[in-house]
């Protein structure tokens, strides 16, 4: 599988043990940047991860920001990305198996190096259920994405 991550200054850390974890599980890795610690925005990272999942350049995508939310908020501002924000491997699995969700994203300064690769572990091995119940969800969430591209919000 290939695997597209990103982060901002503070997941470099994280995104570099991420990275050799996904590789020692036979994934490719795509790395995106940013590559040190200098202060960067996190929504070039979030959009340019977002768009390689939807122009399928990458079957899953990793990203990490100092809280995980605001790179998730870009990286969903793209057409068919569900960026879910984790914290724990069960809100990774809940996020796969009931949302689809072919982002994660987390946040450095809430949760250790250790507690990243167990979540990042969990999303990219549970699968999507295909409950019917969870497809119907996610055919909404892509409609209200589809009907916002029309309608001013002004």
């Amino acid at each position: 599988m290939k695997i597209v991550m990103g982060s901002d200054h503070a997941g470099v850390e994280y995104k570099e043990k991420l990275k050799e974890f996904a590789a020692s599980m036979g994934h490719q890795v795509i790395d995106i940047g940013t590559n040190s610690g200098e202060s960067v925005d996190y929504p070039d990272f979030g959009e340019k991860g977002a768009l390689a999942v939807c122009r399928k350049e990458a079957d899953l995508g990793i990203l990490i920001c100092g809280t995980g939310i605001g790179i998730s908020l870009a990286a969903n501002k793209v057409r068919d990305i569900r960026a879910a924000v984790c914290w724990n491997e069960e809100t990774a699995r809940l996020a796969r198996e009931h949302n689809n969700a072919n982002i994660l994203c987390m946040g450095a300064r809430f949760i250790s190096i250790g507690t990243s690769v167990k979540i990042a572990k969990v999303f990219l091995e549970t699968p999507f259920s295909n409950a019917e119940r969870h497809i119907k969800r996610i055919n909404k969430i892509t409609s209200i994405e589809k009907r916002s591209r029309v309608h001013d919000c002004k």
